[in-house]
């Protein structure tokens, strides 16, 4: 009979000592992710890896609700708290990165407040935009089609403000405009620089957005020499696309300059402010 017993009480042993152990490593992983943010060392080394995965700023992350326990916070409490933390994450973040984003005045963008100069700024410096036009495919006919193409408001050492196309009758864009010429042709200041320097969201107002609203025509033999000029000196592989698909040059005629460039509206320019300016 003392086997059974022997073996009772080394079992009883070693639960025992498996309970003690759970007992003592429960404590290990709960970590409050709140108080990595407020002692975290937001040098510049560390803030760029903090940075690397800016999604984890913004997004509200719901926790488990298998994962609340007693006396834990709920989801809306977290989400406050986490919200607050953020704020003070962010401002301490880039309230000193801002500076390095800033450009000289010479060849960079215009001071905000000047927003025929920003709006010419943004034409002239655009290699390319985003035009959308009334669609003629069957399956989306009547309804907005965006495409993207490479333009040219002149060379770069001439700009006219007016934008500049080479485009082929093979593209569905081309056959929408055959039926309905006015068109809308984007910008964003995120296709450069600037706006990932000063860590602006390509949605952010102060990365500038700039939509030239007009009608499409074919460029008159008289103006072909400078379009030319200005498309192939700005993008030199057209040169040699395939005759075969009739390349031919178009501009927008301008009816109505929109900008967003700073917090606070969007600004109407008036087509004779935009001609008048320069863009540096």
């Amino acid at each position: 009979m003392k086997p059974p017993f022997l073996f009772l009480a080394v079992t009883a042993s070693v639960l025992s000592a498996c309970l003690s152990y759970t007992l003592r490593s429960s404590v290990s992983w709960v970590v409050s992710s709140n108080d990595v943010v407020e002692d975290a060392d937001l040098s510049e080394e560390v803030a760029s890896a903090l940075l690397v995965d800016g999604a984890g700023l913004w997004k509200r992350a719901y926790p488990s609700q298998d994962a609340l326990g007693d006396g834990v916070e709920s989801p809306a409490e977290l989400v406050k708290q986490k919200e607050e933390n953020v704020a003070q994450l962010s401002s301490r973040l880039f309230s000193y990165r801002l500076e390095k984003g800033k450009k000289s005045s010479n060849g960079g963008p215009p001071p905000h407040e000047e927003t025929a100069r920003t709006a010419r700024y943004i034409a002239h410096t655009s290699d390319w935009g985003h035009l959308a036009t009334i669609s003629t495919q069957d399956k989306i006919k009547g309804l907005p089609f965006g495409n993207i193409f490479s333009v040219s408001d002149g060379p770069l050492d001439n700009s006219t403000g007016v934008m500049y196309f080479y485009v082929t009758p093979m593209d569905n864009t081309v056959t929408d405009l055959k039926s309905n010429p006015y068109a809308s042709l984007t910008f964003s200041e995120a296709e450069g620089e600037l706006c990932r320097q000063m860590m602006y969201d390509p949605e952010d107002p102060r990365c500038a957005r700039l939509t030239l609203t007009g009608k499409m025509v074919e460029v008159a033999p008289e103006e072909l020499a400078f379009a030319k000029e200005a498309m192939f000196s700005r993008h030199p592989a057209m040169a040699k696309w395939p005759v075969g698909h009739k390349w031919f040059f178009m501009k927008l005629e301008l009816i109505q300059v929109w900008l967003q460039d700073w917090i606070g509206g969007v600004s109407l320019i008036p087509l004779e402010d935009y001609f008048k300016a320069t863009p540096f």
